[in-house]
């Protein structure tokens, strides 16, 4: 087959996959019944049911009121943390790094479940306080802690962006500052921060963006108080007329997609405009460090501290709790300590299988999803054309669904083609929802190994009388097998920690952990689950450390 022709059929396929799952979310938005209701007939009145619901509103306002707020906590300090660790010489910068990166591989619903039992009503460390000094001050359940809690564990990912940015600036700036008398504070607020402001703006409005997908928080924390954002209302509504209302679910679905797609598209036009910024071209970067003087280790300590609250409090409460039999006030802990929590697990059939279908759906799914990711890239690859532009787009489509609403989407479509019904029960459904959910991701995995190879390899290839084809198959392919490589490894800790996409796709024979998680958290089994979600963090752990041993960098 041609290569031309290659190239568009795997772009229309890829195409097809997008647009699929949003043209039935749009579809059934329009019907005033499910899809498959022979009665159903086009009609607004889900619309109309939807948005005269004072808890839409009310989800909405949440939603809203929390985007705004873990932005305002996730990008200054993410940026003080990259400005720390990169431009000054705060002592152990080389093993703190990986440790800023670790809530960004944990699962939000683990965190969640971490901070309920360290610090929820009867949580360890409420526990401990309240023999210690009286009541608590804090209540883990309220709307500020979810902010908080939301704003602090995504600080990693502006923390990303804002430290690949500083590792570009020359040296020299900072030391300019310095020589006129520049405080360590001055020159991050008045030099450092202010050339990477488009890195800034660009993790500010994907920070914003995550606060209309987060699901795990909300439901865990947010759940007891009753507090509702777009993506538990959606949760909860899936029989709110007492029957299946995939009509209501769908408009909540089109609500979402027509306030985060325009986010989308701003962080694209804003990595357009970096360049402008940019202050090194063509030469080596000579970085000079930042001295920190007698503020090196109360910076270092303010890095601990976020770690303490963000990781350790959570996770240590988490594993403390697997191997308790029951905890509360009076309870001595010498006196339930016990491993029934994990012979209990074991000896369940459906956690077993989820446990099972999670290490194959991160190994081996994750292996085919790089396998497609690579033949999307490849079609893109050094080719001019309309096919190419189009494609940008529709990449960025699926980075606009949530992954609740994605694992829905599918859902939909495995009912809605009669020949896919019977695999919708299978793997395969929650392959193609984590697959499709994260394309943006392993296509920008893939695509930035491509771009280390330079075009004259390539040309010589085609010099010599080989076509395009054969040049990407012996010359392409083996110079990237590193960078496949590596892709992989971060998928299979993506495809572990997921969670929210598999919810809708949850059945006998698809369990992953993350998915059973929550279904069992909500049927109170909170001795099984927190021994499961600790299983999760041993096998994202096990990656982790196997991906750094191989060399896999984990920034940018």
């Amino acid at each position: 087959m041609p290569i031309g022709i290659m190239r568009r059929l795997v772009l229309a396929i890829m195409g097809l996959m997008i647009l699929a799952p949003i043209g039935i979310m749009v579809y059934q938005s329009f019907l005033d019944a499910p899809f498959f209701d022979a009665n159903a007939k086009f009609s607004l009145w889900a619309y109309r049911f939807v948005l005269a619901e004072p808890d839409f509103w009310k989800a909405l306002t949440t939603t809203a009121l929390l985007a705004v707020g873990m932005t305002a906590i996730a990008v200054p300090l993410g940026a003080l943390l990259a400005f720390l660790i990169t431009r000054t010489d705060m002592p152990g910068r080389s093993w703190v790094e990986p440790l800023l990166l670790v809530p960004i591989f944990l699962s939000p619903l683990v965190l969640a479940f971490g901070y309920v039992v360290s610090m929820g009503p009867v949580g360890f460390i409420t526990v401990w306080w309240k023999s210690a000094f009286g009541s608590e001050f804090w209540n883990i359940y309220s709307f500020s802690a979810l902010i908080l809690i939301a704003g602090l564990t995504h600080a990693p990912h502006v923390y990303l962006y804002a430290s690949s940015a500083l590792r570009a600036l020359p040296g020299d700036l900072e030391e300019a500052a310095r020589m006129t008398g520049a405080t360590p504070r001055r020159v991050a607020s008045d030099v450092s921060i202010p050339m990477i402001r488009p890195a800034l703006a660009f993790s500010g409005v994907l920070i914003f963006f995550l606060g209309f997908e987060v699901f795990g928080l909300p439901l865990i924390l947010g759940d007891p108080q009753g507090l509702l954002v777009l993506s538990t209302y959606l949760y909860k509504l899936t029989n709110k007329l007492g029957v299946p209302s995939y009509q209501l679910m769908a408009v909540v679905v089109m609500v979402i997609l027509l306030i985060a797609l325009p986010l989308v598209l701003l962080q694209r036009i804003l990595l357009r405009t970096a360049q402008r910024y940019v202050s090194v071209r063509g030469k080596a970067v000579r970085t000079n460090l930042v001295r920190l003087g007698q503020w090196r280790w109360p910076a270092f300590g303010l890095i601990a501290i976020w770690f303490i609250g963000t990781v350790l409090i959570p996770m240590m409460g988490l594993i403390l709790r697997s191997f308790v039999s029951s905890w509360g006030l009076g309870i001595n802990l010498f006196d339930v300590l016990t491993l029934d929590n994990y012979v209990e697990l074991f000896d369940d059939t459906e956690v077993v299988h989820a446990i099972i279908n999670t290490v194959l759906i991160a190994t081996v799914g994750g292996a085919l999803s790089v396998g497609c990711y690579v033949l999307i890239a490849l079609a893109q690859h050094r080719w001019r054309s309309g096919w190419t532009r189009i494609s940008d787009y529709l990449v960025m489509l699926p980075r606009a669904m949530p992954g609740v609403v994605a694992g829905l989407a599918i859902f939909w479509i495995f009912l809605f083609v009669t020949p896919l019904t019977p695999l919708r029960t299978t793997l395969f459904a929650v392959w193609i929802a984590y697959t499709l959910v994260w394309l943006a991701y392993g296509l920008r995995l893939v695509q930035s190994s491509l771009l280390q190879v330079a075009p004259e390899l390539e040309e010589a290839a085609r010099v010599v009388g080989a076509k395009e084809g054969r040049a990407m198959r012996d010359i392409t392919l083996p110079l990237i097998k590193n960078g496949m490589v590596a892709a992989w490894m971060l998928i299979v800790l993506i495809f572990v920690r997921e969670y929210s996409t598999a919810v809708y796709l949850l059945g006998p024979g698809t369990e992953v952990i993350g998915s059973l998680v929550v279904s069992r958290w909500g049927g109170g089994a909170v001795d099984l689950v927190t021994a499961l979600s600790c299983v999760n963090v041993v096998l994202i752990t096990v990656g982790l450390l196997v991906a750094i041993r191989s060399g896999v960098k984990l920034h940018g």
